[in-house]
């Protein structure tokens, strides 16, 4: 009975205090047409030692990223992860906990995530965080529907530098009717500033943005954010947090709203999920924001104390005043960045951000010196890159995969990508973005651009 929850005498007493005969007279309303005949198509049961072999066959058909000369990006980064942060999150008391209910018996957690808050307003300059959400994708779609509870406008204009796959699950958001999106081309890998000033108007609730874009490149922040205000609309920037000791804060720049997928703070790459999504704004706008808040308070005794100070979640409020029908938020993988970004500090972080920087510039260079690549653009960029092959990008992936490289990610194979989004770019089957991180070493770079000289 180990694995059969229910057995046979207490299947025909439901079945009794229900009025069915049999099991079959439960889905007489299903029309036969539908519905399936015979036994499922299923091979015979195994043993558990038959499943475990079975799945490390099948396991073993992957080839970890680890152990590859990762070159590959496109929002999930091969940083490395100190030893302390998986010692830390191993911790039952982490480990086990799935959200904090019962504040009471959850300070720790509590405590966890208030210091989380905490670096990721020093991360984006924003006055206030949350507790986290799903991922990058997640939060940069809520900050545009909290842009629109802001100012009561259903109007979003978003760049075509964002992710494609952010900005399908912004039209997958958008698909209820709670928003309008319109995409704005772009010129030189960056958003189309002519393309956007047509399209600005005072109907629009938020201009989102991301820098650096998918492509690498940095925006005009400044600019960007000036012409969203000027419309009364907020301004939304999507930003990659490693980078954040080297590159300014959106906030310098008038951002209302920063978002970021945290997965390069100390969470492994994992098949790609799951992320954490950093979300922080302006005060002013605290109410407005989903998800969970933790703030520091004291007991009756005078006691330090954490609390959930806004819960504006359908789990905690009335369905049509929640703003966000999120339900939790990555408390582990949000404990991985507090203990990532603690373990590496601002000198750390700034160390990390300028090695990626540098050595992203280096690669460029010498990947274009052996001829096998055009330059897209020469606009200015942090630790990605795009390149145009001119060997046919699929051929010289797979060629350099065999050699035990991961050369970059081609644009055109990420869910969403459209070659409309770079009316600029004739080729965009060849395009490839290429991402550096601190890992890479001068050895592995001269190596890859040796094994690409040779195709």
């Amino acid at each position: 009975m180990r694995f059969i929850p229910v057995s046979c005498e207490d299947r025909e007493s439901m079945l009794r205090a229900v009025g069915c005969p049999n099991v079959e007279s439960l889905f007489d309303s299903i029309p036969d047409s539908v519905r399936l005949h015979g036994g499922l198509d299923l091979p015979d049961g195994l043993s558990e030692m038959e499943v475990d072999a079975r799945m490390r066959g099948l396991a073993g058909a992957n080839v970890a990223a680890t152990s590859l000369v990762s070159f590959a990006g496109a929002g999930c980064y091969d940083h490395y992860i100190p030893a302390v942060v998986d010692h830390i999150l191993r911790k039952p008391e982490f480990f086990t906990a799935y959200t904090p209910y019962q504040p009471e018996v959850s300070q720790g957690t509590l405590q966890s995530i208030y210091e989380f808050q905490t670096m990721v307003c020093e991360l984006t300059g924003m006055d206030v965080a949350n507790a986290s959400m799903y991922d990058g994708a997640t939060a940069f779609v809520e900050a545009g529907l909290m842009a629109a509870r802001v100012t009561r406008r259903h109007r979003v204009v978003v760049s075509a530098a964002v992710h494609p796959e952010w900005r399908q699950v912004l039209a997958t958001y958008a698909a209820a009717g709670v928003l309008e999106v319109v995409t704005v081309p772009t010129a030189a890998g960056v958003t189309d500033a002519s393309a956007l000033t047509a399209v600005l108007d005072d109907s629009v609730a938020a201009l989102m943005l991301a820098s650096p874009t998918f492509y690498g490149t940095l925006e005009d922040l400044a600019s960007m954010c000036a012409a969203a205000r000027a419309v009364g609309a907020l301004a939304i920037v999507a930003i990659a947090p490693a980078l954040s000791a080297v590159l300014e804060p959106p906030s310098v720049h008038g951002a209302d709203i920063v978002v970021a997928e945290g997965q390069p703070l100390g969470n492994p790459m994992s098949f790609g999920g799951p992320g954490i999504g950093l979300f922080a704004a302006r005060d002013m706008h605290l109410r407005q924001m989903p998800g969970r808040i933790v703030g520091r308070t004291v007991d009756a005794d005078g006691t330090p104390a954490f609390v959930l100070t806004m819960q504006t979640r359908e789990q905690h409020i009335r369905r049509e005043k929640a703003t966000s029908n999120i339900c939790s938020n990555h408390a582990l993988n949000a404990l991985a960045a507090s203990v990532y970004l603690s373990a590496t500090g601002v000198a750390g972080l700034e160390g990390v951000g300028r090695a990626c920087v540098a050595k992203a510039h280096y690669l460029r260079e010498r990947l274009l010196a052996t001829g096998r690549f055009e330059a897209p653009w020469d606009t200015p960029f942090a630790h990605e890159f795009a390149l145009v092959s001119k060997i046919h990008a699929t051929k010289l992936q797979g060629s350099l995969l065999g050699a035990g490289y991961l050369a970059g990610v081609r644009a055109a194979d990420i869910s969403g990508f459209e070659p409309s989004d770079l009316p600029d770019i004739d080729r965009t089957d060849d395009l490839l973005v290429f991402a550096v991180t601190e890992k890479r070493t001068r050895a592995e770079m001269d190596a890859f651009v040796q094994e690409v000289a040779s195709l």
